[in-house]
């Protein structure tokens, strides 16, 4: 059930990038048409807190990633690595880094390019790092 929340709430979150002009709710109205309540809500939930946390999480992001500037990276890359460092240390529940990780990792296999899940995995690995230190 949180899978398809997250695949929802990224399919939302590209598409507010690439077309502001939509709201949320138009967005959610065409991508939980058939969906529990509780999927939606949850990808809400998402969605509302990266917005509300877009800034500090692209700084942990910037700072894990040296080489890539986050807004050379693409665009399903950059919000699935958003929502999993939400998930991490900015949701109301939060997850443990290495499942935030994997299901990351399994969402862009469906949505990324070919490369995508190894990118996202060398930055979110380095974002749990750097806040262990």
């Amino acid at each position: 059930m949180r899978r398809q929340s997250r695949e929802i709430a990224l399919q939302i979150l590209f598409q507010t990038e690439y077309a502001p002009q939509i709201s949320f709710e138009d967005l959610f109205s065409i991508h939980g048409e058939r969906k529990d309540g509780s999927i939606i809500k949850y990808a809400d939930e998402i969605v509302r807190g990266v917005q509300t946390h877009k800034v500090k999480l692209d700084e942990k992001i910037q700072e894990a990633s040296r080489h890539w500037k986050i807004d050379r990276m693409g665009g399903v890359d950059r919000n699935m690595i958003r929502i999993a460092v939400y998930e991490m240390f900015f949701a109301p529940e939060m997850i443990e880094p290495k499942i935030a990780i994997n299901e990351a990792i399994e969402i862009v296999k469906i949505f990324g390019s070919q490369e995508s899940p190894a990118f996202i995995n060398g930055i979110l690995d380095q974002v749990s790092r750097n806040d262990r230190k």
